[in-house]
């Protein structure tokens, strides 16, 4: 396919074929968004090419911003023959990637000015050092004392002689916390070694098939040979470590590969033969994990454009990790291709080498964005872990007490602590067995974060030094070693603390000496099943209640036993994470085939963000598909003029239950091929499906369409849409009874989001009333009282918390509906179902592709025409 070059407003933009209208608006604003480091909402139907419109635009961008670049480091190179100074800070400003200052120094500030501004800032941050000194020594006078107190209960030198064992890679290193390490330049030296990171874009999206699909279609663009482009994914995805693929749990796959790691380091860094404990899992490095192999396979990533499937082979030729070699790539690349939680989320952006300082960021499928940084965000942990984590965590001291550093026994005993008093929070008692301990009061309880830190009786410490610590001591992982060496000790109903502790490990030792065996492969069940690390769930949680008291709730879940029961931290405000990305980048795009409402991402994400509303640029396109191939029925009421209102009070009773068969029995009469009914759960759809087979309205339904339903589990999803499928294409080339199929699915479910109900497949798409969210949920509602206190509201409009609902609702249905028009082509009914629909309100929040061709249908009959007639005319052009 010849490519095209399109001049738009005397910008050049290659695409591989006469872009749409709507395509040509989309890249022209894609690029002034990027040139102008604003913050874009972009929203184009599928079916629109969205995707070659962000590749082409935002590619094109960064072509331009290069060339600026280079004709700036020429002018500086060439100061005799170059421009004036105005003139070379022109392109300067336009081609740097640096975020502007926040407050730009006035002009024609005296040097002197300047001067004394400076050193008043060394003499306060000199006072700041000398407080934070004469902290830290009360902190060490602590230690010390703690010290002597450890060592004067220390082990004996049976145990020292167990160390022998190549224990030693599982004793934490001394800790130095980052006061202490403050005058020291060393990180600032290892930051200089790093490759520096050219401007570049980062694409993410939701899930890897996604991405997968991107980079095709980057492939296919004008800029598929010419583009630098990189694909990140999780271990899961790229590791081509058959041992450690095998353990089949994030979790573990990560544990198990940074244990890995270490070994090659302690192989490659001692030439001593010591005698070491035969355990494969931990002393066997990983033969992928080939520095020199690693960069040749990121100068091969970076030669050409491959997709994940392609990495991994080439990873497999090559003996080179792929999950490592990618990140040796960023660097260096144009394009970053990566999932969700990869961006969003601080840590893993860290981890991985991400920097977004001056860069650019576009977000694809980010209809769900604000749900997804909620979720990232939000953790759980339940008594068995705590109870776990404790346990292993008390044996792991009392083996090696006297061996760490006065600082890491602090810290330890500072989470032994935590965990004691969170179990006894959920009320329990931590040297119990949490799977026996039974509780008298049941419930949920949600509370202020200051408010569950109080009753934990946990205020008194200082859970950011505890933060810091887990994060750099690695103590988690230390942890997961140990539990590997020698299993869990859990403790029982009848041990005591006293009795326990280091006794009752050694005991457990000996009955290891005949040998270990989990190392078998008959056993990889039993490993795999055994909690890996559970301290890396608690040190998220204590990660998460660091969060500023009004952004967050902790929900206290207490069950029938203290094991069952569960804190969980629910983010309330998404936006101080999301305020990091949009401060740091350069430009962010949000972008999706359904935006509708719009006013969330601005309000609850933007603004809360910090982001001025005249940065904010908004973009709605319509659809390529001509107006007369789409009919949005909006009907009031059924056949037998039952006034149509599924609300959560009325949509079970028997007569609203046989109106909806009705009106499907008549849809699919006069619709080919396939109908999509999305209905509002799965319980709600057994219910009909068993009401309907009890009063024959199924075997009415079935003359003419064979019936499937949506499965709850994932792994049968694909089974039935094959089914359905075959079942919709054989029947187009029959002459029987049978025209197709109907498919009962689920709003929110597998079928309403990444489904393509294209052509035949989804020729009208019915959705039942309006699922609106359980608005009784703790969870929701603390949502909405956080909206309304801090979100400002218009006069006379609805409390904020009442529009949350009202858009969720909304949000899901157009993601539903958007599941039939896939190409310009393609044409179908949309069959609304419910006269709420026809509120204003309502349909404001309609894509405007859709809202602009609605037509409100008192009565089933005249819809029935329209559906009818519609379908008619399309199926059978040569007839009318």
């Amino acid at each position: 396919m010849a490519d095209e070059n399109q001049e738009i407003g005397g910008i050049h933009f290659p695409f591989p074929f006469p872009p749409y209208p709507i395509q040509k608006d989309f890249m022209a604003e894609l690029y002034k968004v990027l040139e102008g480091g604003k913050i874009g909402i972009f929203e184009s139907p599928t079916g629109t090419g969205k995707s070659l419109s962000l590749i082409c635009g935002a590619l094109s961008w960064l072509r331009d911003f290069e060339k600026k670049k280079l004709q700036a480091e020429a002018l500086l190179l060439a100061p005799g023959s170059g421009p004036p100074s105005s003139e070379k800070n022109s392109l300067l400003t336009s081609s740097s990637c640096q975020e502007p200052t926040d407050t730009p120094r006035p002009a024609g500030e005296p040097d002197w000015v300047t001067e004394f501004v400076q050193k008043k800032e060394e003499r306060d941050l000199v006072e700041r050092l000398r407080e934070e000194q004469k902290h830290e020594e009360e902190e060490t006078e602590a230690l010390l004392r703690l010290s002597r107190e450890m060592l004067d209960a220390g082990t004996g030198p049976e145990q020292l002689e167990q160390l022998e064992c190549g224990e030693e890679h599982l004793v934490l290193a001394e800790y130095e916390s980052d006061e202490e390490r403050r005058g020291s330049r060393v990180d600032e030296a290892e930051d200089d070694l790093e490759e520096e990171h050219i401007t570049k874009i980062y694409y993410c999206s939701r899930t890897h098939s996604q991405l997968a699909q991107f980079v095709r279609e980057v492939l296919k663009s004008p800029f598929g040979k010419e583009t630098r482009l990189v694909s990140l994914g999780s271990r899961q995805t790229l590791c081509v470590n058959e041992d450690v693929k095998n353990l089949g749990s994030v979790q573990l796959m990560n544990d198990r590969c940074v244990d890995m790691q270490r070994s090659k380091r302690e192989k490659n860094g001692t030439g001593e033969d010591k005698p070491k404990r035969k355990r494969q899992k931990i002393q066997t490095s990983c033969p992928f994990y080939n520095h020199e192999q690693m960069e040749l396979l990121r100068d091969e990533i970076l030669l050409e454009v491959k997709d994940m499937e392609q990495l991994v082979a080439l990873g497999k030729e090559a003996r080179a990790c792929p999950y490592y070699g990618s990140r040796f790539a960023i660097p260096a690349a144009q394009l970053v291709v990566l999932p969700y939680p990869m961006l969003l989320h601080a840590a893993t952006r860290q981890a991985a080498g991400i920097r977004l300082q001056g860069q650019v960021v576009i977000i694809d499928e980010a209809h769900n964005l604000i749900d997804t940084i909620t979720n990232i965000h939000s953790t759980e942990v339940n008594g068995s872990q705590l109870c776990q984590a404790h346990s292993q965590l008390l044996q792991y001291m009392e083996r090696y007490r006297k061996r760490l550093k006065a600082k890491n026994l602090m810290y330890i005993k500072q989470i032994l602590y935590l965990l004691e008093k969170f179990v006894a929070v959920l009320g329990g008692n931590v040297k119990q067995n949490p799977t026996t301990q039974s509780l008298s009061q049941t419930g949920s309880e949600l509370k202020s974060i200051n408010d569950f830190l109080f009753q934990s009786q946990v205020d008194n410490i200082n859970l950011f030094k505890v933060q810091r610590y887990l994060e750099k001591s690695m103590l988690s992982r230390k942890l997961f070693g140990f539990t590997e060496c020698f299993g869990v000790v859990l403790p029982s109903l009848s041990d005591s603390q006293e009795n326990r502790g280091l006794a009752g490990f050694q005991q457990f030792l000996k009955s290891l000496q005949s040998g270990p065996t989990e190392d078998s492969p008959e056993e990889g069940q039993a490993v795999a099943l055994r909690p890996a690390s559970p301290l890396m769930h608690i040190e998220a949680f204590l990660a998460a209640l660091t969060t500023a008291n009004q952004d967050g709730r902790v929900i206290v879940n207490r069950q029938g036993s203290v094991g069952q029961s569960s804190l969980k931290f629910l983010l309330l405000n998404p936006a101080v994470h999301f305020a990091q990305v949009v401060k740091e980048c350069r430009a962010v795009v949000i972008a999706g085939g359904t935006m509708q409402p719009m006013s969330d991402f601005r309000e609850q994400l933007l603004a809360c963000s910090g982001v001025e509303a005249g940065r904010v640029v908004e973009f709605s396109c319509g659809h390529v598909i001509p107006p007369d191939n789409i009919l949005p029925l909006i009907i009031c009421s059924g056949p037998s003029n039952q006034q149509l209102e599924f609300t959560y009070q009325r949509r079970e009773l028997p007569q609203m239950v046989e109106e909806t068969g009705r009106i499907l029995c008549n849809l699919c009469n006069v619709v080919p091929g396939g109908v999509v009914c999305f209905l509002p759960s799965y319980e709600y759809l057994r219910q009909v499906h068993a009401h309907w087979d009890k009063t024959g309205l199924l075997t009415r339904l079935s003359v003419r369409k064979k019936i499937f339903q949506e499965p709850k589990r994932a792994s049968q999803v694909e089974q039935v849409l094959m089914a359905y499928s075959k079942c919709i294409m054989s029947c187009s080339h029959s002459e029987g009874h049978l025209t197709g199929a109907l498919l009962l699915s689920v709003v929110g479910g597998k079928m309403s989001e990444g489904i393509n109900f294209s052509d035949d497949l989804g020729r009208c798409v019915v959705m039942v009333g309006m699922p609106y969210p359980n608005i009784k949920s703790p969870e929701l509602q603390e949502k909405m009282a956080y909206l309304n206190q801090t979100l400002p509201r218009t006069q006379g409009q609805p409390l904020p918390g009442t529009v949350l609902i009202e858009n969720l609702c909304m949000k899901a249905i157009n993601q539903s509906i958007g599941r039939a028009i896939r190409h310009q082509r393609d044409f179908a009914s949309i069959v609304l179902l419910d006269h709420r629909y026809a509120r204003p309100s309502i349909l404001a929040k309609l894509p405007a592709w859709i809202r602009d061709r609605v037509e409100v249908k008192a009565t089933f009959g005249p819809a029935f025409a329209a559906v009818r007639k519609f379908h008619r005319e399309k199926s059978h052009p040569s007839l009318v």
